[in-house]
């Protein structure tokens, strides 16, 4: 078995006992519990396949390709990997240097990487080397294969999507120049539109919500989702970080410190609290994480949430997670500023006109609610309009026509030419005399 412990500078390191009967220490540095957990689930599977004669899952094989360089030494060290075959830029003639070799080099070499960050970008390598090949000489690709790349990506994904992945293959080229591998990118000319996709825009309604939290199989679910449709959270990565000290129950505030910009501050909203108060009540003695089911970025959350809406009777809306996001983020816009919500929040108001508000049903009816009443230019209301107007007593022998007339008479004279012009103003009138 393999365990996970602090020692007193706060530093984590992971004991086990390796199949050959010796005990090692993998030292890990200092690394969020969770994180730590994470590794000792992998450290587990690492130990018993080799033990059984086995390999390792998919998942942890590609866990082991993502390691940056000086954590797989460790691993080499206590005997649970392989070395790697040696592919330095020093070793290798910049002529023979492969895409997919070169891509694989610059993620591994990234140590400051966040596991969600790492997992994306391994991804839009998947792509890449899936349209233009992995064993494809670095220098040999051309503005010509950066156009074809779009094309066929545009074959399988949506405009927003192809434009993501155009970017990312630029940034891999752009390190290949700085490192003088090659001479031009081939990706910087190449259009990559825009990332905004409003066809997977979705609000998810109260009445949604509540049928969620009434299919959810316990209250743990029912913490994880009105942390992402009430208070705003990334799921999985903010919701699995929050801690029990970020949370300030008497000022009525949480901070989430595990963010993609920086550590905010938001409010803790009547929705969350009673789910946030029950699993403080249900947690164990000494608990750290709020949620304490999952860890780690490998933590699937979609596939349960799909199960929970099939239980509830509803369709599946695209980008589950974000669009409980946005839908929150614009239910705040409507009592707050912009730039409070997106303080909340944690994004730009760039990125939320973008990517998250939303004009919803009930932004109709309540435009049409009341037909008879009329808006100002500058958002104010006017009273309903009167069928019939009084002249005030004060303006009633006033030479200045105050008020729209109902009816308008023009006297003339014997000859014909105008004399003076009668305004009625609902039986009363007053005569302008003549200019």
């Amino acid at each position: 078995m393999a365990s996970l412990c602090f020692d007193k500078k706060g530093l984590g390191q992971i004991q086990f006992r390796h199949p050959n009967g010796k005990r090692h220490t993998l030292r890990l540095g200092k690394v969020a519990k969770r994180l730590g957990e994470s590794v000792v689930f992998r450290i587990r599977e690492i130990v018993a396949a080799i033990r059984t004669g086995q390999s390792v899952s998919a998942d942890t094989a590609a866990w082991l390709g993502a390691l940056t360089p000086k954590m797989y030494d460790r691993l080499v060290r206590v005997g649970l990997a392989a070395p790697r075959a040696q592919s330095s830029p020093t070793e290798i003639a910049p002529a023979d240097t492969t895409l997919d070799n070169f891509v694989r080099e610059y993620i591994e070499g990234r140590a400051k990487l966040k596991p969600f960050t790492r997992r994306n970008l391994q991804q839009s390598r998947r792509m890449l080397v899936k349209r233009l090949g992995a064993g494809t000489p670095l220098r040999s690709i051309t503005p010509g294969d950066a156009d074809r790349f779009k094309e066929k990506m545009l074959e399988d994904y949506s405009v927003a999507t192809v434009s993501r992945e155009i970017i990312r293959a630029r940034q891999f080229f752009k390190a290949a120049m700085r490192r003088g591998l090659i001479a031009t990118n081939p990706f910087v000319d190449v259009k990559s539109g825009s990332q905004s996709n409003e066809s997977r825009l979705f609000f998810v309604t109260r009445e949604m919500a509540q049928a969620v939290l009434d299919a959810c199989p316990d209250n743990v679910w029912r913490l994880i989702f009105v942390l992402s449709r009430f208070g705003g959270l990334r799921c999985p990565s903010e919701t699995l970080e929050l801690k029990w000290c970020d949370i300030d129950w008497a000022a009525n505030r949480i901070v989430i410190r595990e963010s993609k910009t920086k550590t905010r501050t938001i409010p803790l909203f009547p929705q969350i609290r009673p789910y946030l108060e029950w699993a403080f009540d249900a947690a164990p003695e000494g608990s750290e994480y709020v949620i304490q089911r999952y860890c780690g970025a490998e933590s699937n959350l979609r596939t349960p949430l799909l199960r929970i809406l099939s239980r509830a009777g509803l369709s599946a809306w695209p980008r589950l997670f974000h669009n409980l996001r946005a839908s929150r983020e614009t239910e705040l816009v409507r009592e707050h500023p912009i730039h409070v919500v997106c303080a909340w929040i944690g994004n730009s108001e760039r990125v939320a006109r973008r990517h998250y508000l939303q004009v919803t049903d009930a932004d109709f009816e309540k435009a049409t609610s009341n037909p008879t009443s009329h808006m100002h230019a500058d958002g104010g209301r006017l009273q309903q309009v009167e069928k019939k107007t009084a002249v005030p007593t004060a303006f009633a022998n006033d030479t200045a026509v105050q008020v729209p007339p109902a009816r308008i008479e023009l006297a003339t004279s014997a000859l014909g030419k105008p004399r003076s012009i009668q305004l009625s103003y609902g039986g009363e009138g007053c005569v302008c005399p003549r200019m």
